[in-house]
């Protein structure tokens, strides 16, 4: 009977796990305390509210989706994913106030839709996992997957600007230097070439890449010989020379900057990667696989899958949940 009695409790625990996949809302545990459908009882709607406020913001903006999709990028690799980088500080020492978050856009967004979720469910889902879905319903919104994500983090009480320049790694970086920075959030190569794919949509400031890139490779004085001959002249007409403060835009993926799919990996297997980290993955035996066989792909399956996983595990990154941080009634409070 003790053993009838193990084999019904295991059946329950895999039944339950199934119809929570399926769409019935049953939290399924994750990871340290996070789950997917983690407000199915406080919040039922919580995932379909941040859909349709995010519905609204890209019909109105679509720049906006790439913009919450790299808001995410760099609220995790700083502190880890809790909200640190909507903290604003009276002394300008926070996070949002760093140099390399200055053209970072989605601040009034999130607000926006912390705002609708406060107004069904006061005091109850956290920014960060508000960050988290949203950039998530970007990609969606995109063409790219809608997956499953883990929610229950909590908000972080610090946010200081030396971290955020410290730890994201720049556009220039190579690909040793990538790696670095990934391992040490404990992401893999694989993470790595999968989330530099984000760049199939969006745009960059011209002062972000054309130094390295166009005018001053190296600090040689001289363009990056491997960029592409035919882009290079394209880029030159949009960026002033090595202006480190042109905001002028250009898109990561000219042929298709909105749409979310493997336009990308093709660029940077023809040496028309935007940044010079984009261009290292070729310079790695493992990150440059991945990137011809994206290239040469008939589908983006397999690409969809693995940017779930990779979204998945940057979405893990150092959370607070439990008893640690808090839960923000306005995600920029400011810090005491």
């Amino acid at each position: 009977m003790a053993l009838l009695g193990v084999l019904v409790r295991a059946v329950i625990i895999v039944v339950a796990a199934a119809a929570a996949v399926s769409g019935s809302g049953l939290p399924v545990p994750g990871f340290d305390g996070l789950a997917i459908g983690f407000y199915h009882e406080t919040c039922p709607q919580a995932e379909d509210l941040v859909l349709a406020e995010m519905r609204e913001i890209v019909q109105e903006d679509r720049t906006l989706a790439p913009a919450l999709l790299r808001f995410m990028l760099h609220d995790c690799f700083v502190r880890g994913c809790d909200a640190s980088i909507m903290l604003k500080s009276r002394e300008k020492i926070g996070e949002r106030d760093a140099n390399s978050s200055y053209s970072l856009r989605g601040y009034e967004q999130i607000e926006r839709i912390k705002a609708k979720l406060e107004d069904e469910c006061p005091m109850t889902v956290s920014c960060a996992d508000i960050i988290v879905m949203a950039a998530r319903d970007a990609v969606f919104l995109s063409n790219g997957p809608r997956y499953q994500v883990e929610t229950g983090r909590r908000d972080g009480k610090v946010s200081c600007t030396i971290d955020a320049d410290n730890d994201l790694p720049p556009p220039g970086s190579n690909i040793v230097d990538l790696k670095i920075y990934f391992s040490v959030k404990n992401l893999g190569w694989k993470d790595l070439v999968v989330l530099s794919g984000s760049h199939t949509i969006g745009r960059a400031q011209c002062g972000s890449f054309a130094r390295d890139r166009l005018y001053n490779y190296s600090g040689e004085g001289r363009q990056d010989p491997s960029l592409n001959t035919a882009y290079a002249p394209e880029l030159r007409k949009a960026c002033v020379a090595g202006d480190p403060f042109d905001k002028t835009y250009v898109d990561m993926d000219p042929g298709s900057p909105y749409t979310f799919d493997l336009s990308y990996y093709r660029d940077v297997y023809s040496n028309r990667g935007l940044f010079v980290s984009d261009q290292a993955l070729l310079n790695d035996r493992w990150t440059r696989q991945y990137v011809e066989r994206m290239a040469s792909a008939d589908s983006t399956d397999e690409y969809f899958r693995d940017y779930a996983e990779a979204m998945t595990n940057m979405g893990r990154i150092e959370v607070l949940t439990g008893d640690n941080g808090e839960i923000r009634k306005v995600c920029g409070a400011y810090v005491d």
